[in-house]
């Protein structure tokens, strides 16, 4: 029992250490500002500033609910030990054991948020898979990456994901597909997925059921918004406009609503056909291609510091986690070495113990290299 009263206490000074990361009375106040914002009779003139506030305001209401959720509970579990401690009942222990182990889940997952203080953290998400070397064997490993992309992004209430551009497989699977995901630190929780991924299994697509490998590379880049830092010419954009492949309604696949958009100085080459309109299709491809160009400076700049420290650092295409299948079950994480036997599991798209071991881990390693 002393050992549980000890847990309680450590939950108590880990959750003012919270509020006081969160700022949670600095949250509270800015939700009223913003409240009185969505009453202007003018508010949805602006569509996209009004959804970015909208966003916002549901991003601070929820953190200022869930805080106060973890202390409804907290102090509950508190009278619970108190009744425990004072009457010797054994079996309040059971569940005052439980009730700890779940409170001090939740406070992991929010200590692991607090890591999230990059530029761009916060910022809205564009990922894509693209298939590597291989034909049909990697155009079918792309597919199942995008499955379970798709079901770990709608399982979180707080983000909204959306197709943005898909290139099927001549035979099965996808050549490529692109995703944006709206929502408070979608970048931040996903940068760390981008790298290259690789599938050892038996053939399905083999009479003999041979073994095979097979690799897709996952980029995952911010939605730049208000920033200068990334300027395009229009002389070095071409422009090239298709019917979209996808659905969307009866406007698409009838004329040229899909937009391929291509940086002449870099050959960067974006695609955007998810929208009805030729023109939100637009819109969508610059934001693309200027996040693409942000994150090749991200990697020169990440390259002229190792060579300054004289230390190697990992490329985008760098291989970051294993799946196997066959001869044995397992997925491994070859940057923070997490890894599980449930293979199916994680390709159903529970992702959450890798993409938080992976934010620990960068936090980690970054406080070391400095």
């Amino acid at each position: 029992m002393n050992e549980l009263i000890e847990k309680v206490k450590e939950l108590s000074d880990r959750l003012e250490k919270l509020v006081a990361s969160l700022d949670i009375p600095s949250r509270q106040t800015r939700i009223k500002e913003l409240e009185a914002k969505t009453t202007d009779p003018s508010f949805w003139k602006d569509e996209e500033g009004a959804k970015k506030v909208m966003q916002q305001l549901s991003q601070f209401k929820s953190e200022v609910e869930v805080m106060a959720g973890l202390e409804r509970r907290l102090a509950e579990v508190k009278e619970m030990a108190e009744e425990a401690e004072k009457t010797g009942e054994m079996a309040l222990n059971e569940d005052i054991a439980k009730a700890v182990g779940e409170l001090t889940r939740e406070f992991e997952r929010l200590e692991t948020r607090m890591f999230l203080s990059g530029k761009f953290d916060e910022a809205n998400a564009i990922l894509s898979i693209h298939a590597g070397q291989g034909g049909v064997e990697a155009m079918d490993w792309a597919a199942m990456l995008y499955r379970m992309y798709r079901r770990y992004l709608e399982d979180k209430s707080q983000w909204h994901v959306q197709m943005i551009a898909e290139i099927p497989g001549e035979e099965a699977g996808i050549k490529s597909a692109t995703l944006f995901i709206t929502g408070p630190y979608a970048y931040g929780y996903l940068k760390g997925e981008a790298g290259t991924h690789r599938l050892v299994r038996q053939s399905p697509f083999n009479a003999d059921n041979l073994r095979q490998t097979s690799f897709a590379l996952v980029e995952v880049v911010p939605q730049l918004e208000g920033t200068d830092d990334i300027s395009v010419k229009e002389d070095d954009l071409e422009w090239q406009f298709f019917r979209s492949s996808g659905k969307g309604g009866q406007n698409v696949n009838k004329v040229s609503t899909a937009v391929r958009l291509k940086h002449k100085p870099s050959g960067i080459i974006v695609e955007s056909q998810a929208e009805r309109y030729q023109q939100r299709n637009r819109e969508i491809a610059l934001k693309l291609l200027k996040a693409k160009l942000w994150q090749r400076q991200e990697e020169e700049r990440s390259q002229t510091l190792a060579s300054l420290k004289g230390q190697k650092m990992a490329s985008w295409g760098t291989q970051i986690r294993s799946y196997v299948l066959h001869p044995y079950q397992m997925i491994k994480d070859l940057r923070t070495g997490y890894e599980t036997s449930d293979t199916q599991g994680v390709l159903d798209g529970d992702l959450d113990e890798f993409i938080e071991a992976e934010i620990r881990w960068h936090k980690k390693t970054r406080n070391e290299s400095l």
